[in-house]
């Protein structure tokens, strides 16, 4: 029998003897940051904001805990190895900010399909009022989302985007 609770999918198992034991499982989002995004807070302040990526994880973590979900917080400056926690994943469902391989990645997009799971994409910067190039997503098509534009804000708007999907799944 599974029921949504307080966004935590509540399991309840029945044994032999009739009796039932609940076990509580939080939903796991893995929340996954590409290149450069380890220089924020310096990077081009006047678009990206003055958080760093550690303020911006505290913000995450603390919104996990107070709507009931985990979070797997990760950056990586390499396609590989961001693809390589993609195809492992030990989620329910993939945030992800790929910054500049938002536009390059053709790979990152596949293995995102290839999971089967619900994708966030989020930007800090509204990629569709910067130059031509950024307007481009290789991500979108396997995000059932976008949000962008509302600087580290928007990772919160994420979370909880992604935690709705889930327990929507879960009901």
């Amino acid at each position: 029998m599974k029921t949504s609770h307080n966004r935590k999918e509540t399991l309840q198992f029945r044994s032999a003897s009739g009796c039932g034991d609940i076990v509580t499982t939080p939903k796991r989002i893995l929340l996954l940051n590409g290149p450069n995004l380890n220089m924020l807070g310096v990077r081009e302040p006047e678009i990206y904001g003055r958080e760093t990526l550690d303020d911006i994880r505290a913000s995450c973590l603390s919104r996990a805990e107070a709507i009931g979900v985990e979070i797997d917080f990760r950056q990586s400056n390499g396609e590989a190895e961001l693809i390589a926690w993609i195809q492992q994943p030990s989620a329910d469902g993939i945030v992800i900010n790929p910054a500049a391989y938002t536009h390059t990645s053709i790979a990152i997009m596949d293995a995102l399909i290839l999971t089967g799971l619900p994708v966030v994409e989020v930007h800090l910067s509204n990629i569709f009022r910067r130059e031509p190039f950024r307007r481009r997503s290789y991500v979108s098509p396997a995000a059932r989302g976008v949000i962008c534009g509302f600087g580290a804000h928007g990772y919160l708007l994420a979370i909880d985007a992604m935690a709705r999907l889930l327990e929507r799944e879960s009901e």
